[in-house]
């Protein structure tokens, strides 16, 4: 399978070295030189510098042979006319983009385009996670792999832990400072 990746960011580094371990031929365009320095000495794919979304340098990446097509990038905008120049001036057959904002989102799967939007996605890991614990998200939330250490309710903290005065050996100012009431502020209230 051909594919083409705009964005080395994060996402597109990741995606794209996880495809050529796979056997995938995987070429990444991004604008900046610097940003394929995100993949790994392993990566077996091509590389090109230049805008995802000037067609000279679509053409160039391969798209004319491309099975498929992700926009990748940090703006909505971007991911939306790179994506739509693959699919309807280079006929890729499948083309996703990666998008912020669910409702271009909808705009977007519209004009043929697949989406994935991480607002939606780590929204409902989110409301997952709270009502049914981070084992109940399939891995996007990741359970914590320790547990904190807890100090006792009225003990004071470890001299070294404290922004305690040197001539507070008893700790007594922490525990003050940690015993002070807490003011809960509703919207509107208190100068917002």
């Amino acid at each position: 399978m051909r594919v083409i990746i705009v964005g080395c960011g994060r996402v597109g580094a990741r995606v794209a070295a996880e495809l050529d371990t796979r056997g995938e031929h995987v070429t990444v365009i991004d604008i900046s030189q610097r940003a394929f320095n995100r993949l790994p000495q392993t990566f077996g794919g091509e590389t090109v510098r230049g805008n995802g979304t000037d067609e000279d340098v679509v053409r160039t990446a391969g798209a004319e042979q491309a099975d498929i097509f992700m926009a990748l990038t940090e703006g909505d905008n971007r991911n939306a006319l790179a994506a739509q120049i693959a699919k309807h001036t280079f006929g890729v057959p499948r083309v996703i983009a990666k998008i912020n904002d669910p409702l271009r989102g909808e705009a977007y799967r519209a004009l043929g385009v697949e989406t994935i939007c991480r607002t939606i996605i780590l929204g409902d890991a989110l409301v997952v996670a709270a009502q049914e614990g981070a084992e109940a998200t399939n891995g996007f939330v990741e359970p914590a792999t320790a547990e904190p250490r807890r100090i006792a309710p009225g003990a004071a903290a470890p001299a070294a832990a404290t922004d305690a005065p040197m001539d507070d050996v008893d700790g007594s100012a922490a525990a003050d400072d940690a015993s002070q009431d807490a003011t809960i502020v509703q919207p509107g209230e208190g100068g917002f």
